[in-house]
């Protein structure tokens, strides 16, 4: 079932969304050639004991991480480790926040002085499709409009999304209905109502759409080890514009 969120719900939400902003954004004014994937992990880790916010992906399910760190042709579920990153590369930094008993989701990929054309295109393209999904995000329309947005986007574009990961509801738990994917026609699905809250995430490849998962049972790969990217926040559907959770309120 669909979960509605109160007011008073959506104001707890609305903290536990700017506190995974602010950590995410923390993040990444990390990233340089020479820091770890590990080192990010751990200042995101530090960053939430300040903030007084636990990590709504340590645990889950057996994630062994605090946040998830995806470079290049790594799509999504990343786990930081000992990898540096280097001149050229990309990276998918995921951060998932509790606090109060409520999570806050977003996610954004990052060049690490990366100037393949293609590549910047690459990471233009997926957050261009992200916005275009917040924008049907709106009370009375139907869920798989969201969806058809990512997908037309990238394929105009000449890429391709990545159909066995989604978007999805978020609240209480990390993962709740409905689920989001990044493809379809328009149309379908249910219609969307002012309370909700979604967790949209387009993941855009660029080459093949088809993916593997490595050894570690978390790490999404490109089949074809070409780059990908991904872009996520936390909204809220309202009678009008969507309001993004996780977009840091400037002080």
């Amino acid at each position: 079932m669909i979960k509605i969120k109160s007011a008073g719900e959506i104001d707890e939400m609305r903290r536990s969304c700017q506190l995974a902003a602010t950590i995410l954004d923390d993040v990444i004014s990390m990233c340089a050639p020479g820091v770890s994937t590990r080192e990010l992990n751990d200042l995101a880790r530090d960053k939430m004991a300040e903030y007084g916010a636990e990590s709504a992906f340590l645990g889950y399910r057996g994630y062994p991480a605090h946040i998830c760190t995806s470079v290049n042709e790594e799509v999504v579920h990343g786990i930081p480790n000992g990898r540096k990153l280097q001149m050229g590369d990309v990276i998918s930094i995921d951060v998932g926040t509790r606090y109060n008993g409520w999570i806050g989701d977003n996610a954004r990929t990052v060049k690490i002085g990366a100037t393949d054309v293609e590549v910047v295109r690459l990471l233009s393209v997926t957050e261009e499709a992200l916005a275009a999904a917040i924008s049907k995000a709106v009370s009375g329309g139907r869920l798989s409009d969201v969806s058809h947005a990512v997908e037309h986007v990238a394929v105009k574009a000449g890429f391709f999304v990545v159909k066995e990961f989604v978007g999805h509801g978020v609240g209480r738990s990390m993962h709740e209905d409905p689920q989001i994917p990044n493809f379809g026609p328009p149309g379908r699905g249910p219609r969307l109502r002012p309370g909700m809250t979604l967790a949209i995430e387009p993941m855009v490849n660029m080459g093949t759409p088809e993916v593997e998962i490595m050894d570690d049972g978390w790490t999404v790969l490109t089949s074809d080890r070409r780059p990908s990217a991904h872009f996520e926040h936390t909204v809220l559907v309202k009678d009008g514009e969507a309001e993004i959770l996780t977009r840091k309120k400037m002080n």
